[in-house]
């Protein structure tokens, strides 16, 4: 298994993709410590993960909190030992679906506030842990949209772009302490929830229906497909193991080639 015996703490493991990579976590043999503001959700998916004989258990932190992740790291490895997986997949509040004009610089600027502020207190204070108990792996998730622009989606695609920046200046700065910095980018799953309102918000603002959007946008990507979230969550897996050890600062493209880089 691809990460027995590691403890790994999934910020914002009750949505959508924070729980697929929990699941992913757990089945590879990680003990999953799920972290988030309200308990029912993540009840549910460290239910799922012990039906199917992992290991997980339910934490409420407040990733906005720098005393929050503190208290919270110091319980976990005093109990399970230091953590050496880290996955963040706390929610942006982006708004979608309209122009950057129609909806205000607030609105615009919510996500890219959201993301660095949950993004630099987990991801400095965990890697701070990391490098004072040997080392270990801190990975996101962003979107293609940080790389290439498309209308209506506010300010997600500058969120993404500032957060993937921060994780490349991270990765640099923590390399020599053990401690490996990556993420994924998603072309955003249409299994998700979440990223199925945010697609049906742009099929409503262009006059068409859900599965006419998709369709379409599966087409445009050379494997004719937009990559499901279960196989999102296996390129979170790959990057969180020791089979990409030789990576750090760069990201796993996860976009079905909807993005070539």
């Amino acid at each position: 298994m691809l990460l027995e015996n590691k403890t790994a703490i999934v910020y914002g493991g009750s949505g959508a993709v924070g729980g697929a990579v929990a699941r992913a976590y757990a089945r590879e043999g990680a003990h999953v410590v799920l972290a988030a503001r309200n308990r029912t959700p993540l009840e549910a998916v460290a239910g799922d993960i012990r039906a199917a004989g992992g290991k997980a258990e339910v934490t409420l932190v407040d990733a906005r909190d720098p005393a929050s992740i503190e208290a919270h790291l110091n319980d976990v490895s005093a109990r399970l030992g230091p953590v050496k997986v880290m996955f963040n997949s706390v929610v942006w509040d982006d708004v979608q679906g309209m122009h950057m004009s129609e909806m205000g610089y607030d609105a615009v600027m919510m996500p890219v506030i959201g993301g660095m502020r949950t993004w630099f207190h987990t991801g400095t204070i965990v890697a701070r842990h990391m490098a004072e108990h040997g080392g270990g792996v801190i990975v996101g998730i962003t979107a293609n949209v940080g790389r290439v622009t498309m209308a209506n989606v506010g300010g997600f695609g500058i969120a993404c772009a500032a957060v993937e920046n921060f994780l490349r200046q991270l990765g640099q700065e923590v390399g020599k302490q053990g401690v490996r910095v990556c993420w994924v980018r998603s072309p955003g799953s249409p299994d998700a929830p979440g990223v199925r309102d945010a697609w049906q918000q742009h099929a409503d603002a262009t006059g068409k229906t859900f599965e006419e959007l998709s369709a379409e946008w599966g087409s445009g990507v050379p494997l004719g497909r937009v990559t499901a979230l279960a196989q999102v969550a296996d390129a979170a897996t790959l990057l969180s193991s020791d089979l990409a050890a030789g990576m750090t600062a760069t990201f796993a493209n996860a976009t079905g080639g909807a993005l070539i880089d």
